[in-house]
């Protein structure tokens, strides 16, 4: 099914430890059972999972350097909270996603810069990982953009960023007025997401 088309009621309950789930009528794609499943079986911090292959994060995962460098508020949310895996080894079935999902056991890192894949985000409730999605695509498009200038970067010091971030993780209630609004938005356009 196109991402497009999901609804509500598509969406899959189910148990991360029961390998009898890719034999049922309604089995989920192998990869994502693979990387969904490993992260949930070895990551119990991360209730919340969202893993994508957006643009620029995935021009940042294809960098030699994955890191992202605090160069604006945006980039410095992520500041000492990425995970980078640069030993991409094929498509994530098990033993794949497991390696991945490992280095998001330290519960400081919320995302993890999947080596010439893409990223996954972790968080607590589904606003908040939403929310550090839409941001860290947009925290990889200021750097990937401000990359192709060729100019010095203006990179903040480890002390702002630390503090840009703290800030913004306890901003409150941010990250549930963010999706409330995108949903309005849908509801307004007509929309048939929450059927």
């Amino acid at each position: 099914m196109h991402f497009s088309r999901i609804k509500t009621s598509d969406l899959l309950l189910l148990d991360a430890n029961d390998p009898e789930t890719l034999s049922g009528p309604n089995a989920p794609d192998p990869t994502a059972w693979g990387l969904h499943g490993a992260l949930h079986r070895m990551c119990p911090h991360a209730r919340v999972a969202l893993h994508v292959h957006s643009i620029h994060a995935t021009v940042l995962a294809s960098l030699a350097d994955s890191t992202l460098p605090p160069i604006d508020q945006n980039t410095a949310t992520f500041y000492n909270r990425v995970a980078i895996d640069d030993h991409f080894g094929g498509l994530a079935f098990e033993e794949e996603a497991e390696r991945c999902c490992s280095n998001l056991s330290d519960p400081s890192k919320t995302v993890l810069v999947m080596g010439n894949h893409g990223i996954m985000v972790i968080g607590q409730t589904v606003p908040e990982a939403f929310n550090r999605m839409y941001y860290f695509e947009r925290a990889c498009e200021t750097y990937i953009k401000a990359l192709w200038t060729g100019q010095p970067l203006r990179v903040l010091s480890d002390e702002i960023a630390e503090k840009t971030a703290s800030e913004l993780e306890s901003y409150p209630g941010q990250a549930d007025q963010h999706l409330s609004e995108l949903m309005a938005i849908l509801d307004d356009e007509g929309s048939d997401y929450a059927s």
